[in-house]
């Protein structure tokens, strides 16, 4: 009997220490009380301001309307090619003088044709009956100009013809978040970006969640893909590199959600209404539906100290179904759902009972 009583004096002791001191209970993130406090509102490093979510402030805060698609239509030009090292000609020389020492073929029997002339590293090159020739730079019409200069004394008449079997001053590579990354030609005609993504197989991904960055050698260029679809296509320079990169549009769940985590965005401009539909939506056996928090930090272009703000809404409001509806997810928010009272008086009750069912079992 006395041992009995030790037990249970421990076990109140024990449900004293937990109700003095909920710290030592398991949590996801801060209660209810603790974001809503003015002492953690006020905290020095990051102040934040709380923001309860109502019909007369959610102005700001909305998700934009679906923007119209572009008329337009991209219209490539075509680049005037400039041959580099690792291209690959072919060329035609034919020499219709009539003189029986030209070592060249009239143009009626074809010509003579050279049909692999490679450009070395240095962008040069040979043919016999012309010493080597830099036609790095150049475009077609002037290497033309200058194998007919070259070949001048072994032909009377030479006429010239260079076609490019193999490029790289043309061609664009694709590498990134596609299927079949390499590289392009634009031999067949000149490339828009869409283009040169679908010689590549196409997106692996959404394409609100894809940034398209463009290098041209001489300046960056970054596009969304989504908008590249909604008219915003534009040629691409020769000798260009594209790269599909994971765009960072992302949150984070976290409480008392079905789906806890880091997660994509299920559209390009979620509501708050899509984020939680989207990780299973929240936890009826958990969840406080008078704690939806939504954390974000707005940073300056400047560089400056990032504006911290918490909004909150209460989903036992039946107005607040609109507003989560129209509610803007940024990029890297937070969302977070706090436990129920009831939830937590259990977590402090189960170990108790644990205690006293021990103590019973070996008082008996």
């Amino acid at each position: 009997m006395k041992y009995s009583r030790s037990v249970c004096g421990v076990a109140i002791l024990v449900a004293m220490t937990l109700l003095s001191g909920c710290d030592v209970l398991s949590g996801a993130g801060p209660r209810m009380m603790s974001i809503t406090g003015k002492s953690n509102a006020q905290n020095l490093e990051y102040p934040y301001e709380l923001i309860d979510l109502a019909p007369s402030n959610i102005g700001p805060y909305m998700r934009p309307p679906e923007s119209a698609l572009l008329k337009r239509v991209a219209r490539p030009e075509e680049p005037d090619v400039r041959l580099m090292p690792g291209d690959v000609l072919k060329v035609v020389i034919s020499d219709d003088s009539g003189t029986d020492k030209t070592v060249f073929a009239p143009l009626s029997q074809g010509g003579t044709v050279f049909a692999q002339v490679r450009l070395d590293a240095q962008g040069r090159i040979s043919l016999p009956y012309m010493r080597q020739e830099t036609v790095r730079g150049a475009t077609l019409s002037e290497a033309e100009d200058i194998i007919r200069h070259g070949v001048k004394g072994r032909a009377g008449e030479p006429q010239v013809h260079v076609e490019l079997i193999s490029d790289l001053s043309s061609s664009v590579l694709v590498a990134g978040a596609v299927k079949s990354p390499g590289r392009f030609s634009v031999l067949q005609g000149p490339l828009t970006i869409l283009d040169a993504i679908n010689q590549a197989g196409g997106p692996v991904l959404e394409p609100y969640l894809i940034n398209v960055v463009v290098r041209t050698g001489t300046a960056v260029h970054s596009y969304n893909y989504q908008d590249l679809l909604s008219g915003g296509n534009v040629p691409v320079p020769p000798n260009s590199e594209i790269v599909l990169e994971r765009a960072r549009k992302r949150f984070v769940a976290m409480g008392a959600v079905s789906q806890p985590g880091l997660h994509d965005f299920p559209s390009s401009s979620p509501s708050l209404l899509e984020v939680l539909g989207s990780v299973g939506g929240l936890n009826e056996h958990t969840a406080n539906p008078k704690g939806v928090f939504i954390f974000r930090l707005e940073h300056d272009s400047d560089g400056g100290t990032p504006k911290a703000e918490v909004f909150r809404l209460d989903l036992r409001e039946p107005v607040s179904m609109f507003l989560a509806k129209n509610f803007l997810i940024h990029s890297d928010d937070t969302v977070y759902v706090t436990n129920s009272p009831v939830y937590e008086l259990q977590k402090i009750i189960s170990p108790i009972v644990q205690m006293l069912v021990l103590g019973q079992n070996i008082s008996n």
